[in-house]
């Protein structure tokens, strides 16, 4: 009931109106001069409004009797009322949304308002959400945008009081003269708009998705990969322990070069792929024939497991060790799987495989954390005598030697390690456990590039806190991997490893505190020092560092290499004038040319397939090698 008139009957009076009006064309000359031009929008609000006020006038006489018999009817007006005020809000943005210009129907205008309505309804049919959680995660992320709506605005009118009183004024002016506007249906909040110079200007309308309203990023690293081009193929790994993975794929299934990229801590596969086509290392190989793996570790929110109710503590408890003895060898493996069998497909004449040879060539790219993982995988590999299946092994800033580092890191160490055993009960691990405060702090990473004052002071608390790396960390929670759907987390026991690794300063597997635990896990009472093991890794090893890298500085990476040198390893060591993000999350085409050209090193697998069967031609005519 509004002034007197019910729903019913002041649908009623405005259906009219609104059917004349939607139907108008621009063509019309009934009303603008000479016709050569179609009426603008405040012409038409103009000739909308002194219908509203006419409408508005007919409801006022009659008033009271609709009033007296509006609560004779109450019952079948409120059964009524929901289905007409739907239709109702269909038939106003019809009329705002249709042309205006003449009150001439035509056949043909008919015929095309059918099929326009009958496409709206389908629209809106198939895009209706569903059920109450949506509407509850809509309402949070409407409730986020005006939470940081009227923060900008108090802070705009508190730094401009002349603002202030303009919005008064124009809010008492609407309050006393724009309700002829609204009660007739017209609404500023969406004008349509024709484009100059098409064959065809029918008012259309920009349409924008909920994510682009919150300045917010919820693509995953299919969606990054498939908007570019590129195929895509995602493949669920199971660990032993029960862990289930993402191993995600650029395909070429017959190509006999392939490559693995594993990303290194608070990171995902995503960060193979965010610079795009010319800045990726992914897209990269792909485009020299390789057919790329991506690889995500264990620790990521959406904590997948076959256990489908793991509790936190459980799923959380793993460290380093485990990244390198569980996940890597159980993606790896999975690759030769795949492989093996989509080439025995494309090219059935290949022999079968013995245990000492493949028929495609792997290599492996690593960053920080990964690049001690892989490390780790092939040491232990060869020590149980596994093959590792890998053929070359690029490492970007590895972890595993952190003596060397900021002050920041240096006190966190003496904090963290004494309060351990205290933390592990209440602390599983270090992430954002709902989808609400990860939305928030994507939005407010994203909205720091629109404030750069603020997104400089972030960035340079970062860079203090991580001593000084200029890598661009503000820009790098914006990515799409760090979004509300999923997001890296660390555990507390990789956070405890590292710390132990700091003290040590060795590059060991983890502690467990105790000379027997120790004996339980590994057979010694102490952990397995890898650092001392390099002269098991039998495959080449390219060293990456950044001279501006303050999370692991140069001289950590020399300390793998002076190791490596010493135990007889083929290793090369380069530097570039980069910081620890840059290796990932930055565009250089110098250090992509690099990466290229190490990859190439490894000999083509139809070369090496011939020196196999030279090999075993000798070994059936018992000639030695």
């Amino acid at each position: 009931m509004e002034n007197g008139v019910s729903s019913f009957n002041k649908f009623i009076h405005e259906l009219p109106m609104d059917s004349d009006t939607s139907s108008m064309d621009y063509s019309s000359t009934e009303e603008d001069g000479d016709g050569m031009y179609p009426p603008t929008p405040s012409s038409q609000c103009s000739r909308m409004s002194r219908a509203s006020t006419f409408s508005r006038n007919r409801g006022h006489s009659t008033g009271w009797t609709i009033f007296l018999f509006s609560w004779i009817l109450f019952p079948l007006r409120f059964l009524l009322g929901i289905p007409i005020r739907f239709f109702r809000l269909f038939y106003i943005r019809r009329s705002t949304a249709s042309p205006r210009g003449s009150h001439q129907n035509s056949p043909l205008h008919t015929f095309k308002k059918i099929h326009s309505l009958r496409d709206h309804v389908i629209h809106r049919t198939t895009d209706r959400r569903r059920g109450v959680i949506e509407d509850l995660h809509l309402a949070i992320e409407v409730f986020i945008e005006v939470i940081f709506d009227f923060f900008h605005k108090a802070a705009h009118f508190l730094l401009s009081p002349s603002e202030v009183l303009k919005a008064i004024c124009r809010w008492f002016l609407s309050w006393t003269s724009g309700n002829e506007d609204i009660h007739g249906g017209v609404s500023d909040t969406s004008i349509p708009a024709a484009t100059l110079g098409e064959d065809d200007p029918a008012p259309t309308e920009t349409k924008t998705t909920l994510h682009n309203s919150l300045n917010t990023d919820a693509r995953t690293c299919q969606d990054v990969i498939t908007e570019l081009g590129y195929p895509y193929e995602a493949i669920h790994v199971i660990t032993s322990d029960g862990y289930v993975l993402l191993l995600e794929r650029i395909p070429r299934r017959d190509s006999r070069k392939a490559v693995y990229l594993q990303h290194g801590i608070l990171d995902s596969s995503m960060g193979w792929v965010s610079n795009g086509v010319v800045g990726s290392p992914a897209f990269a190989a792909y485009d020299q024939g390789y057919d790329v793996f991506l690889g995500n570790l264990r620790g990521l929110v959406s904590r997948e497991h076959i256990e489908k109710e793991i509790s936190s503590q459980k799923y959380w408890r793993y460290s380093i060790n485990e990244h390198g003895t569980e996940d890597i060898p159980a993606m790896i493996e999975k690759i030769h799987q795949v492989k093996s069998a989509e080439l025995k497909i494309s090219q059935p004449d290949l022999e079968e495989e013995t245990n000492d040879d493949q028929h495609y060539k792997l290599c492996a790219i690593s960053h920080s954390l990964g690049g001690a993982a892989m490390l780790m995988y092939v040491i232990t590999s060869r020590i149980e005598e596994k093959s590792h299946r890998l053929s070359r092994l690029i490492l970007m800033s590895p972890a595993g030697f952190h003596h060397d580092s900021s002050l920041v890191f240096t006190a966190f160490e003496y904090m963290f390690l004494p309060l351990a055993p205290i933390l592990a009960c209440f602390v599983p691990a270090f992430y954002i456990p709902t989808r609400f405060f990860r939305m928030l702090l994507n939005k407010l990473a994203r909205d720091f590039h629109n404030y750069p004052a603020v997104g400089g002071v972030v960035q340079t608390l970062m860079s203090y806190v991580v001593g000084g790396d200029s890598s661009n960390w503000v820009g790098v929670i914006g990515l799409p991997h760090y979004n509300m759907n999923d997001m890296p987390g660390v555990s507390f026991y990789v956070a405890h490893h590292l710390a132990q690794m700091k003290r040590a300063r060795r590059f060991r597997m983890y502690d467990y505190g105790s000379a027997s635990a120790n004996m339980d896990a590994y057979g010694f009472p102490e952990p397995l020092d890898l650092g001392e093991n390099y002269g098991f890794i039998d495959i080449p090893v390219d060293l990456v560092a950044g001279k501006k890298d303050n999370v692991i500085r140069p001289s950590m990476v020399r300390k793998h290499y002076k190791l490596m040198k010493e135990a007889c390893v083929e290793v090369s060591y380069t530097e570039f004038e980069y910081a620890h993000l840059d290796f990932t999350f930055s565009h250089h085409e110098e250090l992509l040319a690099y990466v290229m050209s190490r990859l190439l090193l490894v000999e083509p697998a139809q070369k090496q397939l011939r020196n196999e069967k030279s090999l075993r031609l000798k070994r059936k005519g018992q000639t030695k090698f």
